[in-house]
């Protein structure tokens, strides 16, 4: 029986493919690991302030550019990243012809990445951990799933 462990969080992706044969106890192996760069760093850091200056300096010349401010930026960016999440997902799922799967994601995207997944690919999703395991060894993951 072929099973998947895959964990999330906004910035990375990891799955692991379970292999069980009746003889060993069941093996992990990294399948795919990626980075996902729309996610990483801080929203201050991508965005310059230039176009918010004000104009003149002093009394009564001086105004606000209109050049508007990114009001939702940073939840359009989550939006965003759970929806590749999901088609990551779904891809390697169907790809490997897992009949079961595990899933760990932080508890703020958690539910936004299963609600996009394939009806296909959510009825075989076995456990969902509203936890972030991305950082835990690979040696220590298939306990979290027990």
């Amino acid at each position: 029986m072929t099973s998947m462990i895959i964990t999330v969080d906004l910035g990375h992706f990891k799955a692991y493919r379970v292999t069980t044969d009746s003889a060993v106890s069941p093996r992990t192996d990294l399948v795919e690991m990626h980075d996902i760069f729309e996610g990483h760093g801080k929203l201050s850091e991508r965005l310059s302030d230039s176009a918010g200056r004000f104009r003149g300096g002093h009394g009564k010349d001086e105004f606000a550019k209109g050049y508007g401010e990114p009001h939702n930026l940073e939840s359009e960016i989550s939006r965003r990243v759970m929806k590749t999440i999901a088609t990551d997902i779904n891809r390697l799922v169907k790809r490997e012809g897992c009949e079961s799967w595990y899933f760990a994601a932080g508890d703020k995207i958690n539910r936004g990445i299963i609600e996009k997944l394939d009806p296909e690919v959510k009825s075989r999703l076995r456990k969902n951990m509203p936890a972030d395991l991305t950082k835990v060894r690979k040696s220590e993951i298939l306990d979290h799933f027990k």
